[in-house]
């Protein structure tokens, strides 16, 4: 039967929470398996065919709010690596975009996957929150769920959740919208479906003004993979910049910046970076170590975890309900027009936002790459900066005098790597008329993980017990 999902059947649901976290780590890892049959679905399979008799059962509140924790908010991060090098000089101080940390590890603690989250009350975003603002999650660092109560947890989705639309994300139940089985039994009333979301803009900034803040001499060349495209007299101006360079052999691609960086000693020749063959800069690693915390966290609470192929990115991002398209309906830009098509996704409309929830750090949310650049430096030492708020920083240390003397010896982005960077910035702006212009501006991995109550009659009368066991108890720990 349909659960209502304001109640539990009891006061609270404690024997679910305390088997929970009872549960060994190591065991969800041995018996984490995807299960796919929601409750109230039935499928055709000859033989093995299983006609449902029962209405879907959606997660109760507590138990999607403990999904939601598992991308959230659990502690402050420490700076636990060293200030000064070996062999003389200052190594960079301030790498990460974030002190607040996540559940899941992110490059240089950029946090940039956001998370929606999908069922039958809407299609909703789960906020990341950050400073201040986190703090009211972080009584303690890391926080104590294991005492958390019922109301701790929802209290805490509360906080994140925002609807973007009262239906959830979905499209017409056919090819090329699902893939293959994915038609019939994936994001099914009843369900709980998480999709990340990848802010790639922020962190390709932060990561060029990393790599530009190496010492002198020893700094890359960034180049333009994509440059080939470009009219013969481009090919011909690479070749004379390479004679200028003193290469034997002419770099394939152009350079981005000019002769003015390695002839000042600032950038090296002999070391180039290929923006295309950096792709995301592996900014979108942390979504799928988000998405293997979900599935652990489905194991543990013993429902139904699945992660599969999601509707393709190209419609996800588009809604057009006329055509039965209800997906996010990000904003979009024109590419810049060429005589020769580039590589792909440069000559492709660019997802750059979804207005007034999730912006990239390129036009038309800035009005300028300098001023992109301005704004990612202003997140780490402007004056709500991650670098700044020197409480929130000193959270991890033993002693507050650590903390301090960190803030005190970190070294800042260099002024020239600054300016590298905006210069690489606005090349790809002037070039594509779109940042990055490599990848797109905020990316979708293509794959998404559903949970649910499951088809019990199903798994009884075709599965192994070994193979659900924690699944067949479910209901008696959670909702007697």
């Amino acid at each position: 039967m349909r659960r209502d999902r304001g109640t539990h059947d009891g006061a609270e649901p404690q024997a679910g929470l305390t088997d929970l976290f009872d549960y060994p780590l190591m065991s969800a890892l041995v018996q984490r398996r995807t299960r796919r049959i929601a409750r109230g679905t039935s499928i055709q399979s000859g033989k093995i065919s299983h006609q449902s008799s029962n209405q879907p059962a959606p997660l109760s509140p507590v138990e999607e709010a403990i999904l939601i924790m598992a991308t959230g908010v659990t502690g402050i991060v420490m700076h636990d690596g060293p200030l000064q090098k070996p062999e003389g000089g200052h190594e960079l101080g301030t790498p990460f975009l974030n002190v607040v940390g996540r559940a899941g590890s992110s490059p240089d603690n950029a946090q940039a996957t956001h998370m929606f989250m999908l069922n039958d009350e809407g299609t909703w975003l789960i906020r990341r929150l950050q400073g201040r603002e986190a703090l009211q999650l972080l009584k303690e660092t890391p926080p104590s769920w294991r005492e958390w109560k019922e109301s701790d947890w929802l209290a805490a989705a509360d906080l994140v959740k925002r609807r973007v639309y009262p239906e959830r994300l979905d499209f017409p139940r056919a090819w090329p919208y699902y893939l293959g089985w994915n038609k019939q039994i994936s994001n099914r009333p009843g369900t709980t479906v998480f999709m990340p979301m990848v802010d790639l803009t922020r962190q390709y900034i932060n990561a060029i003004l990393i790599v530009c803040s190496e010492p002198e001499g020893l700094r890359p060349l960034f180049i333009d993979d994509f440059s080939p495209f470009r009219p013969k007299n481009a090919t011909e101006w690479v070749a004379k910049m390479a004679s200028a360079l003193g290469l034997a052999e002419p770099i394939p691609y152009q350079p981005i910046g000019g002769l003015k960086w390695v002839r000042s000693g600032k950038v090296s020749k002999d070391n180039y970076v290929p923006l295309g063959y950096g792709n995301t800069l592996r900014t979108d690693h942390e979504a799928f170590f988000l998405l293997q915390n979900l599935m652990l966290v489905g194991e543990g609470l013993g429902i139904g975890g699945w992660v599969h192929g999601a509707i393709h990115p190209l419609y996800i991002m588009q809604r057009d309900v006329s055509k039965g398209w209800y997906g996010l309906g990000f904003r979009t830009l024109e590419p810049r027009k060429h005589r020769r098509w580039p590589p792909l996704p440069s000559p492709l409309p660019n997802w750059v936002g979804l207005d007034g929830h999730l912006e990239g750090l390129c036009p038309p949310y800035v009005k300028s790459m300098d001023e992109a650049v301005d704004k990612l430096l202003e997140s780490k030492t402007g004056p709500e900066g991650a670098y700044t708020d020197k409480e929130l920083f000193a959270r991890p240390y033993a002693k507050p005098e650590h903390a301090s003397e960190y803030l005190s010896l970190k070294e800042p982005h260099p002024a020239d790597a600054i300016a590298y960077t905006k210069e690489i910035c606005n090349y790809l702006w002037d070039t594509y008329g779109r940042f990055p212009a490599h990848v797109m501006a905020w990316y979708s991995p293509g794959i998404w993980v559903q949970f649910s109550h499951l088809e019990n009659e199903y798994y009884e009368k075709y599965a192994r017990p070994a193979h659900w066991s924690r699944q067949a108890r479910h209901d008696q720990v959670w909702h007697q």
